[in-house]
């Protein structure tokens, strides 16, 4: 895949840093290593999941950091007490890795399970009640909360 050079972009637009950042960053991941394997789901509109095949790793061999739109998971191996002599082949990858994923504002980690090689990151989005978007009225009137409706529903 051929790089794409967003500088003209940069010197024309003000506060898409972030964003152009974000573009150049899974360009350079896409050409890179794909493993661990990952599924995403969005599980509801504020909630989502990330699965990682992560077969023969052990719970403490497995580092989750969550940081400010930043989600980082890091499997270490001792490969140095590993005795592959016995093995007559192996297929089942048990490398180290690190994956990250770029999160949404206000999105954060609610809990990270691991069984039958799977590692399950469970997330919510949760934006503050002053973040969200708010009715105005038009001639003093009261500010309408519009989430109020739809969180009834």
């Amino acid at each position: 895949m051929r790089g794409f050079d967003l500088t003209p972009y940069r010197r024309s637009t003000v506060g898409f840093d972030r964003l152009f950042d974000l573009i150049e960053n899974n360009a350079r991941l896409a050409q890179g290593d794909n493993y661990p394997p990952f599924n995403i789901e969005r599980l509801a509109e504020d909630r989502y999941r990330v699965t990682l095949a992560v077969a023969g790793f052990r719970p403490e061999e497995i580092d989750i950091t969550a940081q400010q739109n930043l989600l980082q998971v890091i499997g270490r191996k001792d490969e140095t007490n590993a005795d592959r002599s016995k093995f007559l082949h192996v297929g089942i990858a048990n490398r180290s890795f690190e994956r990250r994923f770029e999160l949404a504002d206000f999105v954060r980690v609610e809990k990270a399970d691991l069984a039958d090689g799977l590692l399950v990151i469970e997330l919510v989005r949760e934006v503050p009640e002053a973040m969200k978007p708010k009715k105005i009225a038009v001639n003093g009137g009261h500010l309408v909360d519009i989430n109020k409706d739809r969180d009834a529903a």
